[in-house]
């Protein structure tokens, strides 16, 4: 046997039936990075793809029904990629997969409703998401217009009604989503829909969903007998199989190392159907996809020419290096700690310095999309927990606890301020801590943003161990649902430019980067080109949320934040964002879309040398033809370089607050 055909290959269910099948299935979720890894299964789209066409165009299969794919949500993020892509770079994997119809996942909202309708719109097959239902786009109708239920017909004539589902939870934890959304459970969904698909002739009927499997448990059990034949969940990050009620429960792993093939016959004795499920591992043995392989790297060149671009703007040095991160304050700390906090609404926020990776002082000037992926490279999630205070002192004691000795677990916080003294013996270091400038409540709880890292008691932060893993603490966003750091930066210097916004900046996202604004530059941390607080942090309008809507109505908000009452984010036009594209998703190198145009991005790199020439020469063009129209310079200097700033963004100005104080020390 071939390595395609036997290697990583495991009989997860046999109905022990033989002769060709009525249907083959294909079915995976999940998925984030397109590179292959270093432990098996070492995954990598361009092997999942062997195995793929394997099973649609082997020999061996010949006669035999063509392959449906099925695909359970969850692909335009989180990783490094979708940091830079916005997602766009999962498109022609999940076409060449042959995908042919997937339900949402709750990352594929991670860049908005208008983003996720916009990906869609590449794909070449439907996504489904029957239960969670926006009233702004009609009686009915699905968030980001998105379907309820598909047919898909067999090579041979025979038709599968597939619909998909979502749970509440993932909800809220979503920072970017329209208000007044309905959810419907999805057993109700499922017994209203069904029927519809078995009038149309379904001989089949497949949920896809993306849920956590004891919610794909639940749905099973609620359901008649014989209602649904098959679920097709995703959601976990694992591979698992088990019958419930009659009906098969299958979760296919995770970030293209896993597969389900599956084959279905007809019940011989009656209706209903019986399952054989083959799980493929991507191992190191099975070959690559050539094409595949040609794709990845066509996209990894794209990639490194993309991080050359200009994201942001800082008007104060920003100290990344490990002397200060790992011992002391840091502005750049403070500041993405500020971030972390008010992105999720949280009491405070704490981040293990070895989180900052950068280890040099940052220059003020531009900041490049590779500065930021470069100085936070970690791809596990800022997570949002619930812990007593007790578990937070002890968390800054275990942060400070091997000092002189820069472990990265040393604390850069937000609205905690706390001293230690680095000679007392560890674990016995911290003199006081406060809270919102009160001192910490041992028994009080508090909301934490920080790293999922440490939520997973790692490096010592035992006491923020969460429950999933065995501790104590509440998770409210878990590492699932949350943002990476890199994709959390890039989001917030994108809001905040004045030329070339994200085309598909939605009204949600505007609605929630305007109340992290309003809180992060309250006390001046955003700057013009004079130095002085900017007029977009004193005229950030402060209004009060609107108050919850009660579950007693028909819709009510899910998500993170209450809907701000905010006529500018309402009136938001998307045409402004249509011309201002200079971060466009056209970038032909990455996705071929319906329209193509130049992106910049992609054209061949310029030396170092080569640009600084280019832009000392548009400078020079510039001052030239203000002085000739008789205006006066507002951000360009009389010299070539010194203390240009860009007009399309403010400049960042963090600094150190005092926040960690260093007393004893002998």
């Amino acid at each position: 046997m071939s390595a395609v055909e036997n290697d990583g290959f495991t009989v997860t269910h046999s109905s022990d039936r033989t002769g060709a099948p009525d249907l083959r299935l294909i079915h995976y979720n999940d998925v984030y990075h397109v590179e292959s890894g270093s432990a098996e299964p070492v995954g990598g789209v361009s092997r999942f793809q062997s195995v793929v066409n394997y099973y649609r165009a082997d020999p061996r299969f010949a006669g035999q029904p063509d392959i449906l794919t099925f695909f359970s949500g969850d692909a335009f993020n989180p990783s490094i990629e979708s940091t830079v892509t916005k997602g766009r770079h999962m498109v022609p994997f999940l076409n060449k997969a042959g995908t042919d119809v997937a339900c949402v996942g709750n990352h594929d909202l991670d860049f908005g409703v208008a983003q996720l309708r916009h990906l869609r719109s590449q794909c070449t097959f439907p996504w489904l998401l029957a239960n969670v239902l926006d009233p702004a786009l009609g009686d009915g109708v699905p968030i980001a217009d998105c379907e309820k239920t598909r047919m898909l017909t067999s090579s041979n004539g025979l038709k599968v009604g597939v619909l998909g589902l979502g749970e509440r939870e993932w909800l809220g934890t979503i920072n970017s989503l329209p208000p007044d959304l309905i959810y419907k459970s999805a057993s109700q969904t499922a017994l209203e829909l069904v029927p519809q698909l078995r009038e149309q002739g379904a001989d089949i009927i497949v949920a896809v969903t993306h849920q956590r499997e004891p919610n794909d448990y639940k749905l099973a059990e609620r359901l008649p007998l014989g209602f649904i034949d098959i679920i097709l969940g995703g959601h976990d990050h694992f591979y698992g199989h088990a019958v419930v009620n009659g009906i098969h429960v299958l979760r296919s792993g995770t970030d293209f190392k896993q597969l389900s093939y599956i084959e279905a016959w007809r019940k011989a004795d009656g209706p209903g159907w019986d399952f054989s499920i083959i799980r493929r591992d991507m191992v190191r043995s099975i070959p690559e996809d050539p094409a595949t392989v040609a794709l990845v790297a066509k996209l990894t060149s794209s990639l490194k020419a993309k991080l050359e671009k200009p994201i942001g703007y800082t008007v104060q040095p920003l100290d990344a290096r490990f002397s200060t991160v790992r011992q002391r304050e840091s502005n750049l700390g403070n500041f993405v700690c500020d971030l972390m906090r008010f992105y999720y609404a949280a009491d405070c926020a704490m981040m293990a310095g070895g989180t900052i990776r950068g280890d040099q002082i940052y220059a003020p000037g531009i900041l490049r999309l590779k500065d930021i992926l470069n100085c936070f490279p970690f791809e596990d999630p800022i997570v949002l927990l619930r812990a007593k205070g007790s578990a937070l002192m002890d968390a800054l004691e275990n942060g400070v606890s091997q000092l002189p000795a820069l472990e990265g677990r040393f604390p850069q916080v937000s609205n905690i301020a706390f001293s230690y003294n680095p000679s007392a013996p560890s674990g016995s270091r911290i003199n006081w801590a406060k809270i919102d400038g009160r001192p910490i409540e041992f028994d009080r709880p508090y909301t934490l943003a920080t790293r999922g890292y440490m939520g997973r008691g790692k490096d010592g932060f035992a006491s923020l161990l969460v429950q999933s893993a065995g501790g104590e603490v509440e998770e409210i966003v878990d590492e699932e649902s949350g943002i990476l750091v890199s994709t959390m930066l890039r989001q917030y210097f994108l809001s905040l430019k004045v030329m070339g916004k994200w085309q598909r900046w939605s009204k949600s996202m505007v609605r929630h980067w305007g109340t992290v604004h309003k809180n992060l530059h309250a006390d001046g941390w955003l700057k013009p080109a004079s130095g002085q607080v900017s007029p977009v942090a004193e005229k950030a309008p402060v209004r009060a949320p609107r108050p919850a809507l009660q579950r007693t109505k028909h819709s009510f908000y899910y998500g993170r934040f209450q809907e701000a009452d905010n006529e500018e984010a309402a009136n938001t036009d998307p045409k402004v964002h249509d011309e201002m594209d200079s971060d466009s998703d056209s970038d032909p190198e990455i996705l071929t879309s319906p329209q193509p145009s130049t992106n910049y991005v992609t054209l061949p790199a310029r030396s170092t040398a080569e640009e600084e020439h280019r832009l000392r020469l548009a400078r020079r063009a510039v001052r030239k033809w203000m002085q000739k129209a008789g205006l006066q310079p507002m951000t360009l200097n009389s010299t070539d370089d010194a203390g240009f700033t860009p007009s399309w963004t403010p400049g960042i100005a963090p600094r150190l607050e005092g926040r960690i104080v260093i007393e004893g020390h002998t």
